[in-house]
């Protein structure tokens, strides 16, 4: 596929090209000035790398052939090709690369697994130190490594570390659950959920990053040490507290909780009814609201094939960074992810809608205002004609210091809900960052 540009109001191009017929496909338009364009045709056609206007386009990836033979000489792809499941992640950061490289490791069984395998069906008592996995971000001496990770403000993009996090999330489940048995299928994992994330302080892409993680002692995992028993005690009193909270949920709707539903319509209901008279310094939640879409692609898939759970995270922690953006009006900074929720598995080749708001906002600490987000993806199928929510995730931000600095009149809007299902979105968040609240603390 061959391409010609042809300027019909530039003489010396016109010149040029006024033996050319038209061809066969028009790609597109390209306006050089107010005076004149560019059109750009592509035709099918030998091709012919000698020619000094040739661009020769070659991929920036490392084959996946080990010691590059030749690729279509059976003979060596057998002994040298790395697993076709690895492929995905050279498509996503190189730490998830990297990881996803160390999980294969692991699952070397599966290239050639016996037809009559058993899958795996228990699980191995294990420490918390058999699945201890480390990163490090060699920062301050990978240019390269850094430029990769670098957003806008010299710090580290927060949404490629939530993808290399559910990477590492994965490789330490996988080491925790591996029986160690050639002779059994491994267990299929996936990411069901992330209680929370919080940064502490901004993280300088100038400056080297460990990322460390192990298996949190529950279950069939022994604590070893006190501050594994704290770990252990805290997610289970968590564990409680959820579970009890479920069945309270409903019993406070029908015993006292519809006063907190009206009192959240209750402004809500002035800026329907009576727009001129509302709050100035309120807003509908409904008015938050951002969306975008996209076609779920091959590069995005993991290494079981389908879409990468860190992938799903990051388009949605930027579409929510955004929101914060869209809504505050000033730069925000993250803070938190307070829940992330995976329903439903993602394939290549979906149609994918994130749908974002900010649910409410609070104004207790005057410095540092929190702007609550959701972010919702859903699974559409339009020849289905069906929509279902595959994630929710959930984003604290607030803003910027030195943007809040600029911006004496700044100030953070109460955001409203319209509607008694957003009233109860809000007050099912709300109490779930109460229940979030339970802390602990493991030195």
């Amino acid at each position: 596929m061959t391409c010609f540009l042809e300027f019909p109001k530039l003489q010396t191009s016109a010149a040029s090209y006024q033996n050319q017929n038209h061809l066969l496909v028009k790609t597109g338009f390209i306006t050089l000035n107010p005076f004149c364009f560019s059109r750009i045709y592509c035709l099918p056609m030998e091709f012919n790398s000698s020619s000094p206007n040739t661009i020769r386009v070659v991929s920036t990836f490392a084959s996946p052939f080990e010691g590059s033979p030749d690729q279509n000489d059976s003979s060596n792809s057998s002994s040298s090709r790395k697993p076709l499941s690895l492929w995905p992640g050279m498509y996503h950061s190189p730490v998830t690369n990297a990881l996803w490289e160390t999980r294969s490791k692991v699952f070397e069984r599966l290239l050639d697994p016996p037809l009559d395998a058993p899958p795996q069906s228990e699980l191995l008592k294990k420490t918390p130190a058999e699945s201890r996995t480390s990163i490090l971000y060699n920062f301050s001496t990978d240019y390269i490594l850094r430029e990769q990770y670098r957003d806008p403000w010299n710090e580290v993009r927060i949404g490629k570390l939530l993808e290399d996090l559910d990477a590492l999330a994965g490789t330490i489940s996988v080491k925790h659950c591996s029986d160690v048995d050639s002779m059994t299928r491994p267990l299929y994992l996936v990411t069901a959920s992330v209680d929370k994330m919080v940064l502490k302080k901004p993280i300088s892409v100038d400056t080297d990053l460990k990322m460390t993680g192990k298996a949190a002692p529950v279950n069939r995992l022994c604590p070893e040490t006190e501050a594994e028993k704290l770990l252990y005690e805290a997610a289970e009193a968590r564990n409680n507290i959820r579970k009890r909270k479920r069945g309270e949920d409903k019993r406070e709707i029908e015993n006292g909780g519809v006063n907190r539903l009206e009192e959240l319509l209750a402004e809500g209901r002035i800026f329907c009814d009576m727009p001129a008279l509302a709050d100035r310094d309120t807003i509908l939640l409904r008015d938050t609201r951002l969306e975008n879409s996209l076609i779920c692609q091959p590069q995005q898939r993991n290494i079981h094939g389908r879409i990468f759970g860190g992938f799903l995270m990051l388009r949605a922690f930027e579409l929510a960074f955004s929101t914060a953006y869209a809504f505050a009006g000033l730069m925000p900074s993250f803070l938190e992810v307070d829940h992330v929720n995976f329903l439903r598995p993602v394939d290549v080749g979906d149609f994918l809608r994130f749908k974002s708001c900010v649910l409410y906002t609070e104004h207790e600490n005057t410095d540092q205002p929190l702007i609550n987000v959701e972010v919702v993806a859903h699974v559409t199928r339009p020849e289905q004609r069906s929509s279902e929510v595959s994630n929710r995730f959930y984003f604290t931000f607030t803003v910027r210091t030195e943007a809040k600095a600029t911006n004496s009149q700044f100030r953070i809007r109460k955001v409203v809900p319209a509607t008694e299902e957003e009233a109860r979105r809000v007050l099912e968040r709300m109490d779930a960052d109460h229940l979030q609240s339970i802390k602990y603390t493991c030195k």
